[in-house]
C-alpha cells in the first residue's frame, strides 16, 4: 500500500521568523523603578525613602554588578550545582536595589546593605509581577500582526510552504509566561542546549501528559496553525547571549524539531530575525547568516542607509512578502 501523502514537500520552502522579546514585542507598563516603588509603598516602605529616582540608579548599578558576577542568569554556576538560576538572580537584584537605597538613606556602607529589611512577600510579588501582564504590555502592532498571520496560515495563503515563528531573547524562562499572559499562544519548544530546559532551575513549569506527548508528532501541523509562537529560545536555556551566533544556531536546530516530520534536512529555510537592538539583533543575526530587520521602536537611533529598518511589524510584514 502506498504511504501517507506528505502535507509538506520534502524540499519545502519554510520561513523561520524570530523576534526579540523585550523592546520588540513587549515593554514595561510603567518604568521598572516606578513599579518597584509602587509595590514597596504597598508593603509599608517609606515614600520619601523609596522613590523611583533613587531606585533607578540603585537598580542600574545592582543589575550591572549582577550581570558581571553571574552572567546569563548564573547558568554556568547552575550547571555546576552552585547557583539557583533566574529566580535567585532576580531576587538578589531586587534585594540589592532596595538595599542600596536603604543604605544610602541610613548612611551605612555598601558592605552593610540592609537587605534583610526587604520583606520576602514583597520580593515574591515583584517576581510574579514581572512574569505577567501586570508588569508588561504588548506594543500596539503586535496582536494585529499575529492575528493577521494566524488567519493566513489557516487559509494556506502565505507564500511559503510553512511558517515557524519563534522568539530569540537575551532573557530567562519567564518570557513564555509573559507572552501567554499578554494574550499570545505559545508552544512548548525551548532551547534544550546541553541540558533539557525543564531540568534547569527557573520560573517556567510545564507538564505534558504522556498521551499528549505521544501525539505531538502526529498533531504538529494543527498545533502550528493554532500557535502564535512555536518556540521560545532564551539565552539562559541556549547557553549564550546575543550577539553570539550560538543562540541563532540553536533556534534553527529547534525549528527543525518543532515541525517534524514535515521538515527535513532538505528543507530550504528563509531565516529572518527581527529586533530593536542594532548590535544584538540586526548585526548579530546577519553575522549568523540570517536575514535581519531592525524594528525602530526608539526613533532616536541613527544608522547607516543600508540598514533594513521599519517602524512597526505590519510594515515589516509587507516587505517580507508574508501576506498576499
Amino acid at each position: 500500500m502506498p504511504g501517507p501523502t506528505r502535507l509538506i514537500p520534502a524540499s519545502s520552502r519554510t520561513l523561520l521568523l524570530t523576534f526579540d522579546a523585550f523592546g520588540t514585542l513587549f515593554h514595561p507598563r510603567l518604568p521598572v523603578p516606578e513599579q518597584y516603588a509602587a509595590v514597596a509603598h504597598q508593603f509599608g516602605l517609606s515614600r520619601t525613602t523609596i522613590t523611583p529616582d533613587k531606585l533607578e540608579s540603585a537598580f542600574r548599578d545592582t543589575f550591572r554588578a549582577q550581570m558581571r558576577q553571574y552572567p546569563n542568569y548564573g547558568r554556568a554556576d547552575v550547571l555546576r550545582g552552585q547557583y539557583g538560576g533566574p529566580r535567585q538572580w532576580w531576587e538578589e537584584v531586587i534585594r540589592g536595589s532596595f538595599g542600596r537605597v536603604l543604605s544610602a538613606e541610613s548612611g551605612e556602607t555598601r558592605s552593610e546593605h540592609p537587605k534583610d529589611n526587604v520583606p520576602d512577600s514583597m520580593v515574591e510579588v515583584l517576581l510574579d509581577r514581572f512574569a505577567s501582564s501586570e508588569g508588561y504590555a504588548l506594543y500596539d502592532d503586535v496582536l494585529p500582526f499575529f492575528r493577521r498571520m494566524r488567519k493566513l496560515k489557516s487559509a494556506h495563503k502565505w507564500s511559503f510552504d510553512r511558517i515557524i515563528v519563534g522568539v530569540v531573547s537575551n532573557s530567562d524562562d519567564r518570557v513564555p509566561a509573559v507572552l501567554k499572559s499578554l494574550g499570545l499562544t505559545v508552544g512548548d519548544m525551548r532551547a534544550d542546549q546541553d541540558q533539557s530546559s525543564m531540568d534547569l532551575p527557573g520560573f517556567e513549569v510545564r507538564s505534558i501528559k504522556k498521551d499528549d506527548a505521544g501525539k505531538q508528532g502526529k498533531d504538529q501541523k494543527d498545533r502550528n496553525l493554532d500557535l502564535d509562537i512555536d518556540m521560545v529560545i532564551t539565552s539562559y536555556e541556549a547557553g549564550q547571549e546575543k550577539p553570539h551566533r550560538l543562540i541563532f544556531d540553536v533556534a534553527r536546530r529547534q525549528a527543525l524539531k518543532v515541525s517534524r516530520p514535515w521538515l527535513t534536512s532538505k528543507t530550504r529555510f528563509r531565516s529572518v530575525h527581527v529586533g530593536d537592538d542594532f548590535k544584538k539583533d540586526y548585526q548579530a543575526a546577519r553575522d549568523a547568516g540570517w536575514e535581519s530587520y531592525l524594528l525602530a521602536r526608539d526613533h532616536s537611533a541613527v544608522h547607516d542607509d543600508g540598514v533594513k529598518e521599519f517602524p512597526d511589524l505590519l510594515k515589516l510584514a509587507d516587505k517580507l512578502d508574508i501576506f498576499p
